[in-house]
């Protein structure tokens, strides 16, 4: 399979908008699904960083989805031909908070198409810029990247584990499980099977168990964060996937205070101290 950038360059500049009432539902799922034990929400509750991934959701119809269980490729996206499909990671600057009742606009423009050739095969980089928009003007950007490549070659060698070398000033075991995977699927209305479809993800895409999502990943690293940085606001973050956290075994949610300048790491680590993840905020004093 041979694909070239050139051939989706037209897609680069494509806009699409959607306006939505941010309402109360997703986030008392939410709350539940982290066990967040005695927060209270109602109309007008601040939505934490990283929950706008409740909202504008695009419900697809079954005949649409592709074999993965994402929608059919075409339309927004471009159609690139390779299999699998992965969040790659995000970079986001939070000018102000959203708030339950709160109607906002998204637009969401794609920035680039970048082909490359990867250790397991090709591999195509799609980057999106998202834009919310709210009752006060910019609330969010947030740059969002999506990597396809092709399906795992007897023949390729897998990349090494990176070692952790930072030591964490405050850290959280988590023990994934099919239920809080489903769980999490079902509020962004993620019907990607390598979460939840423990058959199609071993026999189809040959990994050893269920996929943690990477936004729910990145959503536990800011959640920590926060929790061990009170009178804070976090106004830049950014998080890089490096390798599939399975729901074999628990993994760890780690990150340093930040230093003088507000800036802090962040990172995921399996059960072998391997990097999963890594992330970094910028913070900004109340």
């Amino acid at each position: 399979m041979d694909t070239h950038a050139a051939q989706f360059s037209n897609w680069i500049g494509s806009t699409q908008s959607h306006r939505e009432v941010l309402t109360l539902a997703p986030a008392l799922a939410l709350v539940a699904t982290l066990d967040k034990r005695g927060v209270a929400i109602a109309e007008g509750f601040e939505l934490p960083a990283l929950w706008h991934w409740l909202y504008f959701l695009k419900p697809v119809a079954g005949a649409d989805l592709a074999t993965d269980g994402h929608a059919a490729k075409g339309g927004f996206l471009p159609p690139i031909e390779l299999p699998r499909r992965m969040w790659a990671g995000s970079r986001f600057d939070f000018h102000q908070a959203l708030h339950v009742g709160e109607q906002v606009e998204k637009t969401s423009t794609i920035k680039s198409v970048d082909i490359k050739q990867g250790r397991s095969g090709q591999l195509a980089f799609v980057c999106i810029e998202h834009k919310y928009t709210g009752d006060n003007g910019l609330a969010l950007r947030e740059e969002h990247d999506i990597v396809y490549r092709e399906n795992p070659s007897t023949k390729a060698s897998p990349a090494a584990p990176v070692a952790v070398t930072e030591r964490a000033d405050f850290r959280k075991s988590v023990t994934p499980d099919p239920v809080l995977l489903f769980r999490y699927s079902a509020l962004t209305f993620n019907g990607h099977r390598i979460h939840y479809d423990r058959d199609y993800v071993t026999n189809t895409e040959g990994y050893p168990g269920l996929i943690v999502h990477g936004p729910l990943l990145a959503t536990l690293l800011v959640e920590l964060l926060m929790e061990n940085v009170p009178g804070y606001c976090l106004t830049k973050f950014k998080f890089r996937a490096l390798h599939p956290v399975f729901d074999l075994k628990q993994f760890e949610v780690c990150g340093c205070l930040p230093d003088a300048e507000g800036h802090c790491n962040l990172w995921i680590q399996n059960h072998a101290a391997a990097l999963c993840m890594t992330a970094t905020a910028t913070l900004l004093s109340n």
